[in-house]
């Protein structure tokens, strides 16, 4: 068995395999990049060694650096995680080269399954069903236009070393195809220094379906049943789960059964995930899910297989990498109840999802479920690195069950100032459509106007907020010369109107407070601000007056606040310019990604202060839109 570890990775993984290797006796060894000096992982592992500068490509994407941290600290081992160098062929080499034990499949397997045409062919050659479509070498416009003329639209340009939704583009009619082949091809060359495509036919209700697989050196592969990952924004998935809805026991043996055979088919050995795609127009048919690709490493989701067979995927890595047989035959590993997973995420669903990073000041996650997370209160959240908090893992006996602890705990997150998903996931789950198991990757943008949030308090937060100030005593309310005096209606001796005086962003109202009125939600004093969380959203209220106004400037007030640091790529108006609600005012390049800014409401641009192509900080108010008289 391995005796040390080094975990080539950070945040929320790097803590998961920490705490199996702790269990087994297994010495462990973080990495870390200036930003990460003092994150959880790092504080976990029995030893620490930096690796660089806090952007990964000078840091958790350089091989080198984690070779010579591997080699100081006298690591035996090298576990990739997933993201940064997990799929990395030549790094795997490089560990193995160095006389470290690789905790992932072979290089040779990494390769084989790492571009999307070779690994269809692959998959063809195997046996394993594949989706209609074009492999060929011949890359010239003509022929692609031509085989996806035979193939009939609706068809796909995927890129053939593409991932993560880049390079892909839908194509509905013949007369689109030069126009978006054009963009594909750009895109791709400039993601992945290859502008090859494959074509396949596009599937018009898809469903993600993936299944766990597992191999060992000596030459045994088993299947760890399937997960349903069709709940998808941009490509990118949101809520996860295992057993799929709607799986008969026929059509998951098939599924299965051809996930082996792909894992043999490359002599796979370790973690991996099979990935198919369902045409679910006329439910879950064997002969209507095809192969899409392999992911050659542990997936983020793979905590709602552990919970339904109740095994610990990352010890078995621990194992097969140590050389040992599998822990279970396929005859011993069954399903057991139903799991989810929802990704937690830094960012604001009110605001077109922009990323929200800071200091973890409120940090309260729900009770009574898994949680998988690396950071703790008083953590930050870092602009270098996926948004991903944490991610809870809800279990029932049946789905109905899973899905009433999930959004039970999605609805108690607490967390400031600091944005996060919450309210938006518990919406997803407890969706009608999704309960009844009608998912598809077309779930969420096709009722993304119901499942984003409001992003101003409900009578309720209000009245619940005063009550909380009421209750309390909050801001000293009993020294005559303290701001929360101008409570109004307070009378000791007599049924009262009790009026408290609030105010949320730019709006302030006098709250009555009702007796005996029931309201969902938790409320807590931070400073002057009064925090009120409620159903996944975070609310901030001061007296007017009193302290920076719930939060600062917001868009409530007409202020669009840079939400993290960046480089403004575009500015489109001018001071006095007539704006409408949604119209985009400025560009902000940040975390590898644009964001737009757009008017809060109809107005007029008061004041500009962003400048196309100059650093701004988080929180730097950019623009400010007064209303329309």
């Amino acid at each position: 068995m391995i005796g040390s570890l080094l975990i080539a990775n950070r945040g929320e993984i790097a803590c998961r395999i920490i705490r199996t290797a702790r269990r087994m006796g297994i010495r462990t060894v973080a990495v870390f990049s200036d930003a990460d000096r003092h994150a959880l992982h790092v504080r976990e592992a029995d030893e620490a060694v930096h690796i660089g500068a806090s952007p990964a490509r000078e840091s958790y994407l350089v091989g080198e650096k984690i070779l010579v941290a591997a080699r100081a600290a006298g690591a035996e081992a090298v576990h990739p995680g997933y993201g940064f160098l997990s799929e990395n062929a030549e790094f795997a080499e490089a560990v193995m080269a160095a006389g470290l034990v690789w905790a992932g499949p072979s290089p040779a397997s990494i390769r084989a399954m790492g571009l999307k045409d070779a690994a269809k062919r692959l998959m063809d050659e195997a046996g394993v069903p594949t989706t209609p479509g074009y492999l060929g070498e011949d890359q010239a416009a003509e022929r692609l236009k031509a085989e996806a003329d035979a193939i009939g639209y609706p068809v796909l340009i995927k890129a053939v070393a593409g991932g993560g939704g880049k390079g892909m583009r839908k194509v509905n009619a013949a007369s689109e195809f030069a126009d978006m082949l054009t963009s594909c091809k750009r895109e791709a060359a400039a993601s992945f220094g290859d502008d090859r495509v494959l074509i396949e036919k596009y599937i018009e209700r898809p469903r993600h379906i993936e299944v766990q697989v597992f191999g060992d050196s000596h030459g045994q592969v088993v299947h760890l049943f399937e997960r349903d990952c069709s709940l998808q924004r941009r490509h990118q998935k949101v809520i996860e789960e295992a057993p799929a809805p709607g799986m008969d026991e026929a059509t998951r043996a098939a599924i299965c059964a051809a996930a082996v055979k792909a894992a043999k088919a490359v002599d796979y050995v370790g973690a991996g995930t099979i990935e198919f795609i369902a045409d679910a127009s006329e439910g879950l048919r064997a002969d209507r899910i095809w192969f899409m690709e392999m992911n050659t490493r542990l997936q983020v989701e793979h905590p709602v297989t552990e919970e339904i067979t109740g095994q610990d995927l990352v010890e078995w890595q621990l194992r097969v990498a140590s050389g040992e047989k599998l822990p279970k035959t396929q005859e011993e590993l069954s399903i057991n109840g139903w799991a989810m997973e929802a990704r937690l995420y830094a960012e604001d669903p009110t605001h077109e999802f922009l990323p929200s990073t800071g200091r973890l000041d409120h940090f309260v996650l729900g009770r009574g479920i898994r949680i998988d997370t690396g950071v703790e209160e008083g953590d930050r959240i870092s602009p270098y690195y996926d948004p991903m908090i944490a991610k809870l893992i809800a279990t029932g006996d049946t789905r109905d069950e899973a899905i009433d602890a999930l959004v039970d705990v999605l609805e108690q997150v607490e967390v400031w100032p600091v944005r996060t998903n919450a309210a938006f996931l518990a919406r997803a789950a407890a969706d009608p459509d999704f309960r009844a198991g009608e998912v598809d990757t077309g779930f969420i943008p096709s009722k993304i106007d119901s499942l984003v949030p409001d992003a101003s308090p409900t009578d309720g937060v209000w009245q619940l907020a005063a009550e909380a100030v009421l209750a309390s005593d909050f801001g000293g309310r009993s020294d005559a010369g303290d701001p929360w005096r101008s409570l109004q209606g307070f009378r000791s001796n007599a049924d009262a109107d009790l009026r408290v005086a609030l105010r949320h962003g730019g709006e302030t109202r006098n709250v009555t407070v009702a007796e005996d009125q029931a309201l969902e939600g938790v409320a807590t004093a931070n400073g002057d601000t009064m925090l009120v969380f409620s159903e996944g959203q975070a609310f901030a209220f001061t007296l007017p007056g009193v302290g920076g106004g719930a939060g600062g400037a917001t868009a409530s007030d007409g202020a669009l606040v840079s939400p993290m640091p960046g480089r403004v790529i575009a500015v489109e108006a001018r001071q006095g310019d007539k704006v409408t609600k949604g119209q985009k005012l400025v560009t902000l390049e940040a975390m590898k990604m644009e964001h737009g800014l757009v008017a809060p409401f109809d107005g007029i641009v008061a004041e500009l202060e962003a400048v196309e192509g100059a650093q701004v900080s988080e929180g730097m108010v950019l623009v400010r839109v007064e209303k329309a008289e």
